[in-house]
């Protein structure tokens, strides 16, 4: 649950930055147990953070987005298809912390290694890979009044700061850890001396449960402080006294590094936890793009687009993100001459019009990638849809919020995933793709 909400996305004076060489980090995955390689590589400005399957066949591509978000239990999983990707918050906490927009990772197996169960071998992988500034201007998400988000027994309060700040409480029924607090802000140094060093903890009673789930298959003294009822197993030593809470406060960093900004605020969390943080990160991110500026009205869609009325079904465009995400919406009313037949009495927006919405918006993404040049005689045709789901009836007073990402472009083709929602519900999603063409 929430309440307050009021922040925003904004765009800074700064540059997006990427990394300037290829830099890697070898192991196995503390919960698949699979040997992996995870590479940086320099991205296009406008990319994103983008995860690439090299093991599997097509190499498929995973954004490191919320939508992709597929568990969160013991870590956080993002996937799309049949690509799946285990455990990303240690990385996505280095990337966060080097404030780096635009990067490929590349893996060889299911999951990036867990090393010795810390931030620090990413850190310093990103740190030899260079980063380095490129064109354009990161998104940095602004908090103007304080909220509060729950999940389960995870809370956190989110008031506004001019930096990246977190106060974090853990308590565990254990003599090592009992109650901890730490506060910290998050800057390529702070983080560096501070949090990344920090590693994973679990208590050897759960051992069997979890590896009854499949998880932790990778998992030893090594790669985690490993607990027993008083002591560390195997008499290791810790970091830091309160290294526990340390490390939640890095996992909260690689989880809001989902939200695709960067994030300038104060968050205070009690008890954190992955499923806590992504709840966090969507409030974060939807409350942030409700209340940001319309990037582009009426007037310029109808600029690029060759739909009229009856059929032009975008109101507005009201955030962009490079050349990788497309946020747009379409007013539902009564007035809609599909309502007369579709049903009298009761009144339903077709499946098929809300598609043609969607990709009316990914329209918009995909003309994007010809920005300079003479649009007129130019179309969309889209060539095919997959995965096509609707999830509730969406009726006249609805407000539809499309959001779209740049999946893959190639030349003139690209594909699309598209999900739409109204009132933060998903009512539709699909992928598809399309090619641009001259009339």
């Amino acid at each position: 649950m929430t309440s307050r909400r009021s922040c925003g996305l904004r765009r800074s004076p700064i540059s997006r930055r990427s990394v300037r060489r290829r830099a890697s980090v070898s192991g196995r995955g503390l919960h698949t147990g699979a040997e992996t390689e995870a590479s940086f590589l320099p991205a296009p400005p406008g990319q994103g953070i983008v995860f690439r399957r090299t093991d599997l066949s097509g190499t498929p591509v995973v954004p490191a987005r919320l939508t992709e978000v597929e568990a969160v239990e013991r870590r956080t999983a993002i996937g799309k298809g049949r690509a799946t990707i285990h455990t990303v918050e240690h990385l996505l906490a280095a990337v966060a912390a080097h404030e780096i927009d635009d990067l490929t990772v590349e893996l060889t197996g299911p999951e990036p290694p867990i090393v010795d169960g810390s931030v620090q071998p990413y850190f310093e992988a990103l740190t030899q890979a260079e980063p380095v500034d490129v064109d354009g201007e990161p998104v940095v998400l602004t908090v103007q009044a304080p909220f509060t988000v729950t999940e389960g027994d995870s809370s956190y309060v989110v008031a506004p700061a001019k930096e990246f700040r977190l106060t974090v409480t853990i308590e565990w029924p254990h003599p090592l850890i009992g109650r901890q607090s730490g506060s910290y802000t998050v800057t390529p140094e702070s983080f560096a001396r501070e949090l990344a060093p920090a590693r994973t903890f679990g208590f050897a009673s759960e051992v069997e449960g979890l590896q009854a789930k499949g998880l932790i298959k990778g998992a030893s003294t090594t790669s985690a402080i490993v607990l027993d009822d008083r002591a560390l197993v195997n008499g290791g030593k810790l970091r830091w006294p309160d290294e526990f809470v340390r490390h939640k406060a890095a996992d909260i960093v690689g989880d809001l590094a989902l939200t695709g900004a960067r994030i300038r605020a104060h968050i205070v969390a009690t008890r954190p936890s992955h499923g806590g943080n992504v709840a966090l990160a969507r409030t974060l991110s939807r409350a942030a793009k409700r209340t940001g500026a319309p990037t582009m009205d009426i007037g310029r869609i109808m600029d690029v687009l060759p739909h009229r009325y009856p059929f032009l079904l975008v109101d507005r465009i009201i955030e962009v993100e490079g050349r990788q995400r497309i946020v747009g919406i379409k007013n539902v009313t009564i007035n809609e001459p599909f309502f007369q037949g579709h049903f009298p009495g009761h009144p339903i927006m077709p499946g098929v019009l809300i598609i043609e919405a969607m990709a009316q918006v990914g329209g918009m993404l995909l003309m994007s990638h010809f920005e300079g040049q003479d649009v007129s005689d130019k179309v969309v045709y889209f060539m095919s849809l997959d995965n096509v789901k609707f999830r509730r009836p969406v009726v006249p007073g609805d407000q539809i919020r499309f959001e779209l990402e740049m999946v893959q472009f190639r030349g003139k083709t690209c594909k699309m995933k598209g999900v739409g929602y109204v009132d933060g519900q998903i009512v539709a999603e699909a992928e598809m793709m399309a090619m641009v063409t001259e009339k």
